[in-house]
């Protein structure tokens, strides 16, 4: 047996965002290992996934935009019906790994279906949909009937 000579601690660099990292890092190890074997042994219970989308309008349209990346044009389907838009379809997964070790997987793959209560009545004759870079884009037109008015005050 060694003895070896006690050494004090260099105490003149010490980061407290390294060490919350590190700290961060444990408990995403800690969590990752049960909840892999979860969502690959359970696909029932993890089932799909649900794109981010954002909804905003102006005075003539209601504007959605979703990320799907990865996806083709085809793969994708959208309906309006009683008031609420519908986003569906199936991302695919690239290519299977059966001689390697996974070490994390976090893209989702398989079937989504997204709906999105609509604010206001829409004309779903003059719906246009793009596709482009990952963004799904729809523009619904709302009704006359939903658009704003200018009223005229008049003085008497």
């Amino acid at each position: 047996m060694a003895l070896i000579r006690w050494q004090r601690p260099e105490t003149g660099y010490w980061s407290p965002f390294r060490q919350l990292t590190n700290l961060r890092d444990e408990i995403d190890r800690l969590f990752e290992s049960p909840l892999t074997d979860l969502t690959h042994s359970s696909q029932q219970f993890l089932s799909g996934w649900l794109p981010p989308v954002d909804l905003y309008e102006d005075k003539d349209n209601l504007h959605i935009k979703a990320e799907l990346p990865g996806m083709n044009k085809e793969d994708i389907d959208i309906s309006v019906h009683d008031g609420v838009l519908s986003i569906s379809g199936e991302r695919k997964e690239d290519s299977k790994h059966e001689d390697a070790q996974v070490y994390r997987a976090e893209r989702f793959v398989g079937r989504f279906q997204r709906t999105v209560s609509l604010t206001t009545p829409v004309s779903v004759d003059k719906v246009k949909a793009t596709y482009k870079d990952g963004i799904l884009s729809i523009v619904l037109p709302k009704t006359e009937a939903a658009k704003p008015k200018q009223i005229e005050v008049s003085v008497s």
